[in-house]
């Protein structure tokens, strides 16, 4: 008689067949909880520039260029126009104090100088026949009056006389009264006589103060015309390099056209361009430094320009000490500080700042196989380093150079 063989229920297909359904539960929870979602791409790590944040002195400079100039440089301005009737020196050459540079030709102006001449030579004739005028009528009141004096004396003595007669009875009355009007008529006449001449002395003396105020204004003219002729010779106004002169002979000068420069040769500046984002911050008496055949010399702002063309504006800085050998139109890179060096935490300059605005970085992990994504916090920035404000520790290490073509990949693997 056969026995039925009762089957087990945990058999080896079904322990497969469950154990094997647990596992796939397992891998789809750890899929969902646990795996890494993350966007990734493989890089080359040879081609990729890979830096380390340091701490260190953070120094604010930026790097312009500065171009050598003359200490000083005269603009030579015709104070007079005419034309070019002779160039004594070409540019280029070394000129001395008040040597002769050009010769200018102007009828016009020679015109007025002998008019204004003759003018004040007429002027001087006039003022010396007002005062003979003026003697001789004083000559001439003198006289009136010494006769005046003379018919007087002989009217009062037969006035006195007659009025001693007059009063004896001795002569009509008709008599006596002529001969008291002639006396009071010739006092009458002498008075009249005093106060025309001082009337024709005050009229004359103030014909000669005008004379004279004018005769001394048409004198100065003269003497302004006289120096304005001079002006027609230009001369150098210091010593130094006759850098430029762009006239030639024949041609016409305008009035305070610009005929050329001198530039003074005992000392030297640096003319220098910089970006209008830091306008704010320059300042007169703010320093940098340059490298001169291999030595670094100091300079410092003087002058500053204000005006903003292209972007840029300029500004004058000096040497602390001249360095030898130093040309005119030499350029060279500058070291402007801004600031003073202060502590931070520094990752170099690099070309992912273009990509990320240094809002983010991708930050290398301790096992150095894999680089993520890490939102940042920078500040100043100078040539060479940018300040970490916050998101990165001192010792991480960051890749610096272009993301361009990382993409949106959050995890890049070496």
């Amino acid at each position: 008689m056969d026995r039925q063989i009762q089957k087990k229920f945990w058999n080896t297909q079904r322990i497969a067949m469950i154990g094997g359904g647990t596992l796939l539960v397992a891998l789809l929870i750890w899929q969902f909880a646990f795996a890494d979602k993350r966007t990734k791409l493989n890089v080359e790590k040879e081609k990729i520039t890979i830096s380390t944040v340091t701490q260190g002195d953070f120094d604010e400079f930026i790097v312009v260029t500065g171009v050598v100039l003359p200490l000083k440089t005269i603009r030579l301005d015709a104070i007079v126009g005419g034309y070019v009737k002779e160039k004594v020196v070409d540019g280029g050459n070394m000129v001395k104090q008040g040597q002769v540079i050009l010769k200018l030709e102007n009828q016009n102006l020679k015109l007025n100088f002998l008019q204004s001449e003759t003018e004040a030579s007429r002027l001087v004739n006039d003022l010396q026949n007002t005062r003979q005028r003026l003697k001789v009528e004083k000559f001439t009141i003198r006289q009136t009056l010494n006769d005046l004096d003379f018919q007087i004396d002989q009217t009062k003595d037969i006035y006195d006389r007659n009025k001693k007669l007059n009063a004896d009875k001795v002569i009509a009355e008709s008599d006596y009264l002529k001969s008291k009007r002639d006396y009071e008529k010739l006092i009458k006449q002498r008075e009249i006589t005093l106060e025309s001449q001082r009337y024709q002395e005050e009229n004359a003396e103030m014909q000669i103060k005008q004379l004279e105020g004018t005769l001394e204004r048409t004198q100065r003219n003269v003497q302004l015309w006289r120096e304005t002729l001079e002006n027609l010779v230009v001369k150098a106004p210091v010593a130094g390099l006759l850098s430029s002169i762009d006239v030639e002979v024949g041609s016409n000068i305008s009035q305070g056209q610009n005929i050329g420069q001198i530039d003074d040769l005992n000392g030297f500046k640096m003319r220098v361009d910089i970006d209008e984002h830091y306008i704010s911050r320059i300042f007169a008496g703010l320093g940098g430094s340059f490298e001169f055949n291999g030595k670094d010399f100091g300079l410092e702002i003087t002058k500053i320009y204000p005006e903003v063309r292209s972007g840029r504006f300029q500004v004058d800085m000096v040497f602390a000490k001249i360095p030898e050998g130093i040309k005119r139109g030499q350029s060279s890179p500058i070291r402007l500080e801004l600031g003073k060096a202060t502590k931070a935490v520094l990752i170099p300059v690099g070309g992912f700042f273009s990509d990320t605005g240094g809002n983010w970085v991708y930050v290398v992990d301790k096992s150095g196989k894999k680089a993520s994504k890490r939102k940042i916090t920078l500040g100043r920035k100078n040539p060479e380093y940018f300040e970490v404000l916050e998101g990165l520790q001192v010792g991480e290490q960051v890749i610096t150079s272009s993301y361009e073509n990382f993409g949106d990949n959050e995890v890049l693997e070496f």
